[in-house]
């Protein structure tokens, strides 16, 4: 898909015309969609996907500015490259540059995302899903692109993160960067050397140039992850880039290219007091086994499955919306008070980072630490007074944990998810029903919608399963998930008795 670029108050017109043989949808990733829920693309979240052979309009009112994009929420397409970068201008923009670069870092992978999730859902553990390991593309190539400076002007470099699985840093040599946004949100400026992202996520940075054009320089795309399997020429991986300031200049050597993570708590928001919580959720990102031996993801250990009935239809009954058992055992659905603010604790015991994706909001980062750090000897958190930095994605490192906080303002039906199109897929997400009762008075689901749910058959009304009853029968419902593999509990009794038989 090409680029999209608009105005902050311009209105967002998408008409789409899905010519794939499965439905579709289109998220625009970081837009609060507020009034608009039906149109934030969560496929039977907040609306029916896009029949195939069908047409659909998404009309979104541009109330923020900033750095984001747009991809496909359904069938994990966006593994499959249905996803392009979406820039919003502000017109009163506090951060002054000469000139704009847009760099979008995806990873391309040779096989389409079926073929690697039956390799991760195999319990023989005979397939492997790194066997076709991803590319790095950059704006769509496999190149980096040249970037022309020019003495003493200032630049502003747009990153977007359109990964799917791996993270990426980004820095130039001998030049400072100074990050001014993050996921849309402006931030006081901050000076680094390197800038970390994990899927999802935005970073905007200013670059002041050199005052000579005596040289050129390199700039350096770190493709990796702590997480990841080494595998050589990819994870790792770099591409690098020239900082052009004359065709004929010589190149300044790289003497080592940085590396540092990307901490929100040493950052501060332009504006915005810390909330102050209403109460509290607590979210283990964690994995867990179903009895035939297949690995899941889940929140607190509930694996994610979509309902029947879309659950913005579901929270616009007067008699099941504000019920969490309505959307169904597999939603993980929770209800939201209209203006309450929630405090998250994001929590990843296991080997694996998530992340964490919130739609329809920002929340504020308050404070990271180490899960087995007892004595909280290594927390790092906001200073008192100060203001927290907002965003829509926080990634969560294997062994650690992050509190955010966000306020309930935004009536709607709201995903969050890992943005591990990996993650996603397994089944680590969950629904937040915000302010069902506001929701009614706000909020009409436009006739097109309701259209392409019948149009393939999916309830417009009712509980999960279509029901205006406490009737659940058919609702997609598994079996809490098991810590430790039913195979591995079985190959070790199997290996016990032939111990006994010798």
């Amino acid at each position: 898909m090409p680029v999209v670029e608009a105005t902050m108050g311009d209105t967002l017109v998408l008409n789409i015309q899905n010519s794939l043989d499965q439905p579709t949808t289109l998220h625009t990733h970081g837009m609060f969609q507020r009034g608009t829920t039906y149109y934030d693309g969560a496929a039977m979240t907040t609306e029916c996907a896009i029949a195939p052979g069908t047409n659909f309009t998404y009309e979104i009112n541009l109330e923020q500015s900033g750095t984001y994009w747009i991809h496909s929420h359904k069938n994990s397409q966006n593994f499959d490259g249905l996803r392009t970068p979406f820039v919003i201008k502000d017109p009163n923009d506090p951060y002054k540059s000469d000139g704009e670069y847009l760099l979008a870092i995806e990873d391309w992978w040779p096989v389409p995302f079926a073929t690697t999730f039956a390799a991760l859902t195999d319990v023989t553990g005979q397939s492997n899903p790194f066997a076709n390991p991803p590319n790095m593309l950059i704006n769509g190539a496999p190149t980096a692109p040249k970037l022309d400076f020019e003495p003493g002007k200032t630049y502003r470099i747009r990153l977007v993160s359109m990964m799917s699985l791996p993270l990426y840093e980004f820095a130039i040599d001998d030049h400072d960067l100074q990050i001014i946004e993050v996921d849309g949100e402006y931030t006081k400026p901050k000076t680094v050397k390197v800038v970390r992202l994990a899927p999802a996520q935005r970073v905007s940075v200013l670059v002041t140039a050199k005052s000579s054009k005596r040289n050129n320089y390199h700039y350096h795309i770190t493709m990796f992850g702590n997480f990841l399997p080494p595998i050589p020429g990819v994870f790792p991986s770099v591409q690098n880039g020239t900082i052009s300031y004359s065709p004929s200049g010589p190149f300044v050597a790289t003497r080592t290219i940085p590396s540092e993570i990307f901490d929100e708590t040493t950052m501060q928001a332009l504006s915005g007091a810390e909330l102050v919580p209403d109460r509290g959720l607590y979210f283990n990102a964690t994995s867990g086994f179903l009895p035939s031996g297949v690995n899941y993801e889940s929140f607190n250990l509930v694996t994610y499955r979509d309902p029947i009935t879309p659950s913005i239809f579901t929270a616009l009954d007067d008699k099941l919306g504000l019920n969490p058992i309505s959307y169904g055992p597999q939603t993980n659905a929770h209800v939201l008070k209209y203006g309450e603010v929630i405090e998250m604790l994001f929590w990843s015991a296991t080997q694996l980072s998530h992340p964490l994706h919130l739609h329809g909001h920002t929340f504020q980062v308050v404070e990271r630490g180490f899960i087995n750090d007892t004595s909280s000897a290594l927390k790092r958190r906001v200073p008192k007074g100060g203001y927290p930095l907002k965003r829509d994605t926080v990634l969560v490192p294997n062994g650690e944990y992050v509190i955010v906080r966000f306020k309930a303002d935004n009536p709607g039906v709201w995903l969050m998810h890992c943005h591990f199109d990996w993650h996603m897929a397994l089944g680590l997400d969950m629904v937040f029903v915000e302010a069902p009762t506001e929701m009614r008075k706000r909020i009409k689901v436009p006739q097109s919608v309701i259209n392409q749910c019948r149009r393939q058959g999916f309830p417009t009304s009712g509980n999960v399963v279509g029901n205006n009853a406490y009737n659940y029968d058919n609702a997609p419902n598994l079996p809490h998930l098991l810590l430790d593999s039913p195979l591995s509990a079985q190959v070790t009794l199997s290996t016990f008795k032939k111990l006994i038989r010798k």
